[in-house]
């Protein structure tokens, strides 16, 4: 059966209350008086001690807040006993892994279609078209002298893995029960799935049986802090009268003084405070206590890397950018590297990566891997315009033209600022 913790008892340590103080008076406070003080009241720090040093200065809100409660507060739980408050990345339990059996039967090697001349000089006017400052003269009237087609080889490799750290969190307790059925579940034992294979997501959930309700560490269970503004008095001295309780005027000649009609006795109600001394506590929000779980986060990545086989003066990352034909594909849990590949060095470069990937991620589960080979079509086109001879590329299927020599860069009447 559940077991319902109650926030009572033995769960808020003795010397810690709740808020707002009932009846009794809390730290700061006179006998009887709750919070905030009655309208009218004196706040106890202007009667009393001085506040604490905490209400000299303005509070660094996100610093304090990501605080750690003192040693001891937090209950050990098994399989959570070294788990901090940055959150910490846990290594997956060993399990058995089956070697990937060598595929059979692997799909051929497909061949790309070459480009023809009427193909060639379409992509370079349409590369002079797209450029504003380019003349579309050199690109009609060049010639074209010669095409040597030939193919560029993208091998990439994916590497889908799950990996999950786990930290505490905290929220303001608002009375809500604790239900614990036991001990807390193995951080790997918490069944999620992604929502799409090779497609980074992240995930977070409590792990259950790990909340409990204690005091907050921050206000000290008090619910509040004192002011930093009027150091806990409830009033701050008046800028208008610098605290005399009066004012000088000049009239007829001479200085005059009257009461400051800004504050009351050169004092004025905190603005920040309301007059209290106290502002609410911003970690527990007012409530003195904090649910305090252990949160799971799982966060799946894909780990992607690629080789480029390309044996022209075309700039290899350009390669990546255009589409080709996919000549070959394989999703496994673990693939095996590719061996029957025309060109040595994309084989060469799958069993560089496909070992790599075995122990590069040790903070992770592999999930799911896919490797593939890309041809993509480039063709050198060698031409001659007036007295110059130079040549261009056109790759992918989209006919993208690389043209670093082109005859007209800059038209005429176009101004460059």
């Amino acid at each position: 059966m559940a077991e319902k913790v109650p926030i009572s008892g033995g769960n808020i340590p003795n010397g810690y209350g709740s808020y707002p103080p009932a009846g009794g008076a809390g730290p700061g406070m006179n006998q009887g008086q709750g919070y905030p003080p009655p309208q009218g009241s004196t706040p106890s720090y202007h009667q009393g001690a001085p506040p604490p040093k905490e209400a000299l200065a303005r509070p660094n809100e996100e610093v304090e807040a990501s605080a750690p409660p003192p040693d001891g507060l937090l209950d050990s739980l098994p399989g959570y006993t070294n788990i901090g408050f940055q959150g910490a990345f846990l290594p997956p339990p060993a399990y058995s892994e089956v070697a990937p059996a060598e595929p059979q039967n692997r799909e051929a090697i497909r061949s790309v279609v070459t480009l023809t001349e009427e193909q060639a000089r379409e992509a370079i006017i349409q590369f002079a078209a797209e450029h504003c400052c380019y003349g579309k003269g050199p690109a009609v009237e060049m010639k074209l002298n010669s095409l040597e087609s030939s193919s560029a080889f993208h091998y990439t490799l994916e590497t889908f893995g799950e990996g999950r750290s786990t930290k505490w969190k905290s929220q303001p307790y608002r009375g809500e029960g604790i239900i614990v059925t036991g001990p807390p579940p193995g951080a790997w034992d918490i069944q999620a799935q992604p929502g799409a294979m090779f497609q980074p997501s992240k995930l977070k959930v409590e792990v259950p049986n790990t909340a409990s309700v204690k005091p907050c560490h921050v206000c000290h269970a008090r619910g509040y802090k004192f002011c930093y503004s009027c150091m806990g008095s409830g009033r701050r001295e008046c800028g208008m009268c610098n605290g005399t309780g009066r004012r000088s005027w000049y009239e007829n000649g001479e200085n005059i003084e009257r009461p400051c009609g800004s504050c009351n006795f050169g004092w004025c109600t905190c603005f920040v405070c309301n007059g209290s001394g106290r502002i609410e506590c911003y970690k527990c929000k007012g409530r003195a206590s904090l649910r305090w779980y252990i949160e799971l986060k799982i966060t799946w990545k894909n780990h992607l890397e690629d080789h480029i086989v390309e044996r022209t003066a075309l700039p290899d990352e350009l390669i990546r950018t255009v589409s080709g034909e996919v000549a070959f594909e394989e999703t496994y849990p673990r693939v095996w590297p590719i061996n029957h590949f025309p060109e040595s060095e994309i084989n060469a470069a799958s069993n560089t990566l496909v070992s790599k990937h075995k122990s590069a991620f040790p903070t992770e589960r592999i999930l799911m891997q896919r490797h593939r080979v890309r041809i993509v079509p480039v063709t050198q086109v060698a031409y001659s315009y007036k007295d110059m001879n130079s040549c261009f590329f056109v790759y992918g299927f989209e006919h993208r033209v690389h043209a670093p020599d082109y005859p007209a860069k800059c038209c005429c009447g176009c101004t460059v600022i």
